[in-house]
């Protein structure tokens, strides 16, 4: 894996630790002041996402050439 898509890896697991720590468990997960967070936790599990699928498309590519 490059060093780019370990550096964005890692900072979207940050992302989500961070916001998983802000939560505020006591009003539940669906409640109003939660929603940025969660909304923040989707954008780091998409980029994650996003992160694997480049880093699956740049092996296919170092295979064809």
């Amino acid at each position: 894996m490059q060093l780019f898509y370990k550096i964005f890896l890692i900072l979207f697991v940050i992302f989500i630790g961070f916001n998983l720590y802000v939560m505020e468990w006591d009003l539940g997960f669906w409640h109003e002041e939660n929603a940025k967070f969660i909304f923040s936790i989707s954008a780091a599990v998409v980029g994650i996402i996003i992160v694997g699928i480049m880093h699956q498309m740049s092996k296919l590519s170092a295979k064809n050439k």
